[in-house]
């Protein structure tokens, strides 16, 4: 039996964003409001998971497929019934689009465009559009690689617009930024991780002035800032190659520096626990993973000795791998998921290997938890749900396009990608570079 309370309807490198999805962690998205998705990897009606039951094969139905103006590997966001959207177009991704769609039928309410502060040829090897933005109550705020921040209500209309570039300086990075928004009630955190005096912005929501201003890692990244409950406060973690930093969200202080990590270049830290998140490293050339890559997926927990922070691997895995995507965790398991589609399923206790499954093809984008069962976003457009336990359980796939389909733009190196699936209600909205696509499970 599948049960939904309808009460509660409603990134990169090459060019990869940091993709999203919803689990029960804490989060200062989860304070803003009970329904929605509100910022990179962070959703609101569905971090309810005792509110969603799965025994038996779930059905899709695609409800809406509209093409969206220009190419973006953002994740969409959701406040009430309203998607929104960021695309580059332009040859040289010239001008940045902020776009407001109908969660139910798909249409477009209202499209903004803005002049790209730093354009730069649109190739497979740059980042379009990467990072997620962030929505509430007053509007949604949103990054684009070349320097561009802007706030706009839910009407389409500008509330505040900042060039990066023009106070801070070139944003030069080889593959482009991607590094997705973060937010609490009252502030943004925009982090431009660049070749020189990389930096991380804390920006009021209202007034789009800086709260502070504090030093980025100082190595390559295309992961995500994100919020992390420890104790009483939150830490801001900053993940980079070779290392990963805990900041204090309120002054930018750096509280902790956690050296000898590798491949931790695009995943980005995934909150659990008090104190305690799930780490992934991926492997390849110029990311890192030498020696064994393993060794580098695992959960870290951070800890305070006297008047010292200090953070370190509470366990490793033995063979599990990340790509892209970021690994989850749900009810006792840890998923990773590896280069060549293989997904791994971890004692999250423990992180003794439990199962492995080849999927459907690789991953790009970060699985999404539903309730007892998991939907696993592959690279090809196949939607595979899986049940929870300690076997490998289909209960259903979805293919959302034929192979061979083409993009206006092409944004990898074999055709379209799925970039992005989020969860409201009853519906999966995936994201394609060029467009969106409802499915409503049954």
């Amino acid at each position: 039996m599948y049960v939904i309370p309808f009460t509660h309807l409603l990134r990169s490198q090459l060019g990869i964003p940091l993709l999203c999805f919803g689990l029960g962690f804490f989060s200062s998205s989860a304070l803003l409001a009970e329904t929605g998705w509100f910022s990179f990897q962070n959703g609101g009606s569905n971090t309810n998971a005792k509110a969603i039951e799965i025994d038996q094969t779930v059905q899709f139905n695609k409800r809406w497929e509209v093409e969206l103006e220009g190419y973006g590997q953002s994740s969409p966001v959701v406040w009430g019934k309203t998607i929104y959207t960021t695309t580059v177009l332009g040859k040289n991704k010239e001008k940045c689009i902020v776009a407001a769609h109908d969660l139910a039928s798909g249409k477009q309410s209202w499209s903004l465009d803005f002049k790209n502060p730093a354009p730069r040829e649109s190739t497979v090897y740059v980042s379009k559009a990467a990072p997620t933005p962030v929505v509430d109550s007053d509007g949604i705020v949103v990054l684009f690689e070349g320097g561009l921040l802007v706030s706009v209500s839910h009407e389409g209309k500008v509330a505040w617009q900042r060039d990066l570039l023009g106070e801070f300086g070139e944003l030069s990075s080889n593959h482009g930024l991607s590094s997705s928004l973060e937010q609490t009630q009252e502030s943004v955190f925009v982090w431009v991780e660049r070749k020189e005096s990389p930096y991380i912005l804390s920006v009021d929501k209202k007034s789009g002035k800086d709260n502070w201003k504090a030093s980025g890692v100082g190595s390559t990244s295309w992961a995500t800032p994100r919020l992390l409950k420890v104790g009483e406060s939150q830490q801001l973690l900053l993940s980079g190659s070779g290392h990963i930093m805990g900041l204090d969200p309120s002054t930018g202080k750096k509280l902790w520096d956690f050296e000898g990590i590798d491949g931790n270049t695009v995943p980005t830290p995934m909150p659990l626990r008090d104190g305690e998140f799930l780490m992934g490293a991926t492997t390849g050339r110029g990311e890192g993973g030498g020696g064994n890559p393993a060794e580098f997926n695992g959960v870290i927990k951070v800890s305070l000795e006297g008047q010292q922070w200090s953070a370190d691997y509470l366990w490793h895995c033995e063979k599990a791998t990340s790509s892209f995507g970021s690994p989850v965790e749900m009810n006792g398991l840890a998923y990773f998921v590896n280069r060549a589609g293989v997904l791994f399923a971890v004692d999250a206790s423990k992180g003794e290997e439990v199962y492995s499954q080849r999927l459907a093809s690789s991953m790009w984008a970060t699985p999404v938890k539903l309730g007892n069962a998991l939907i696993l976003p592959c690279k090809n457009g196949t939607l595979q749900v899986i049940a929870q336990g300690s076997e490998f359980s289909s209960l259903g796939e979805i293919k959302l396009w034929e192979d061979g389909a083409t993009e206006g733009q092409r944004g990898s190196f074999g055709g379209p990608v799925l970039y992005a699936v989020i969860l409201i209600g009853d519906q999966i909205i995936a994201r394609r570079g060029d467009r969106l696509i409802n499915i409503q499970i049954k």
